[in-house]
């Protein structure tokens, strides 16, 4: 069974490349599509981490398509980052810009970010993960009096307020907790 897996996978991987008509991206999506991982990137660089976490959730960028994260990125955004002044010394600001952009959703190989790229590819870049349609279908069962009348919630954009994990990137149901609703599922 696997030389003849095998035997496909070569003949595929020929005939792709001597079509030129596949660039390497698609063919390690191709390859690794098999072993992706379910979740998102979460956050490992430590100037995003402790630059975007001292005002909010540090959200990973698997979270959001690069589209997003170039508008939301750029010196005049974040002068008035939804309400708030958040700008960045020039440095800081390509750090961050930078490793948001390379971990964005539609460069990420895990399947959660996929799906999110997926759902924004034809859409005007989000500027909020909570307009995300995907994001929106994954929390539409959750009553609203759990989620804005919740005082330990308040909106869907506290991620961490009820996804436990969410700090490792893992953001499946079996780790949501909603805080003062302990069966909300049961």
């Amino acid at each position: 069974m696997i030389k003849k897996i095998s035997a496909a996978a070569s003949l595929v991987i020929t005939l792709t490349l001597s079509s030129g008509v596949v660039v390497a991206e698609d063919l390690a999506e191709a390859i690794l599509t098999p072993f992706r991982q379910k979740e998102i990137v979460p956050v490992d660089n430590k100037q995003y981490k402790e630059e975007c976490g001292s005002c909010h959730y540090a959200y990973p960028p698997g979270l959001l398509p690069s589209k997003s994260w170039e508008k939301l990125l750029t010196a005049e955004a974040l002068k008035k980052h939804f309400g708030e002044n958040a700008e960045l010394d020039a440095d800081t600001l390509k750090v961050i810009h930078d490793y948001a952009i390379a971990n964005a959703a539609d460069k990420s190989y895990h399947k959660r970010s996929r799906k999110i790229a997926v759902a924004t590819e034809n859409t005007e870049a989000p500027l909020r993960i909570t307009e995300v349609r995907y994001i929106k279908r994954k929390h539409h069962e959750i009553p609203e009096k759990m989620i804005k009348g919740n005082k330990d919630v308040k909106s869907l954009s506290y991620c961490d307020a009820c996804h436990t994990q969410a700090n490792k990137g893992v953001f499946d149901e079996d780790t949501v907790k909603i805080p003062n609703y302990p069966n909300w599922d049961d």
